[in-house]
């Protein structure tokens, strides 16, 4: 299983996804799911896969042939001229490498091979945005009604993010936030697990702000955890118990 977001913010995007990744209950290992291009001065574009691995591995080779010696090759997300259409080009790439591994014949089916894919960025010229791109290559657009996109195991670090999430906060309380998302993703279910890839890309600067990894003792992300924990159950401690003598 994976675990990435990504956030729309006022002052940019900001980008996070888990490294775990599982072939059984015992059978765990670490794959990059975040994956940067830009062309200095006038894109930066992220993208962030879940699902198959066989299947998000092909589509960012797929991408990268395409993107060495972009003057030279159509279509790459380098010359597309607007995120609408990088985001084109990596739905129908995407769907492209779902059915070739599909099998052939009656009983073939691609399910199997299915993948979720975040991409976002900004071209020179346009507000920077972001794309949830689905297995059949079509794809929705962040909005300020729905300023995040999540892709993998969703449900246990959505509720924080619903709660906490402000359009005018700073990165650093959006890494905080997506921290305290991922926390409660990872305690609630083993397939996600840090280390965690950081990616913060402020708006007209084409380039990341940040881009690093987080590792499961990095002091910030431990303290982070702890005291999160420690806030629940004294929150808990103080909700009026319930009278069932009533």
């Amino acid at each position: 299983m994976t675990y990435c977001v990504g956030l729309l913010l006022d002052n940019g995007l900001v980008f996070m996804s888990d490294t775990r990744t599982n072939a059984g209950f015992d059978n765990f290992s670490r794959t990059r799911k975040m994956f940067s291009w830009d062309v200095p001065g006038e894109r930066h574009i992220t993208l962030m896969t879940a699902g198959n691995l066989a299947t998000t591995q092909a589509l960012v080779s797929l991408i990268e042939e395409r993107v060495k010696g972009a003057n030279d090759r159509d279509p790459s997300i380098l010359r597309a001229p607007s995120m609408f259409q990088v985001a084109r080009h990596v739905g129908s790439t995407l769907k492209e490498v779902i059915a070739d591994s599909a099998p052939i014949g009656p009983r073939g089916d691609a399910s199997s091979f299915q993948a979720t894919v975040i991409v976002g960025g900004q071209v020179k010229g346009s507000p920077p945005t972001m794309f949830m791109i689905y297995p059949e290559g079509n794809f929705i657009e962040v909005t300020a009604e729905t300023p995040f996109f999540q892709i993998g195991e969703t449900k246990y670090g959505r509720p924080i993010l619903v709660r906490a999430y402000d359009s005018h906060m700073s990165f650093g309380d959006a890494v905080k936030l997506l921290l305290v998302s991922f926390d409660s993703t990872t305690a609630s279910n083993l397939s996600v697990g840090p280390p965690f890839d950081l990616m913060v890309y402020k708006n007209d600067t084409f380039r990341p702000e940040v881009e690093l990894r987080i590792e499961e003792d990095d002091p910030v992300y431990e303290s982070i955890s702890n005291d999160w924990g420690n806030a629940l159950r004294t929150a808990f401690e103080q909700l009026p118990t319930y009278d069932l003598k009533s």
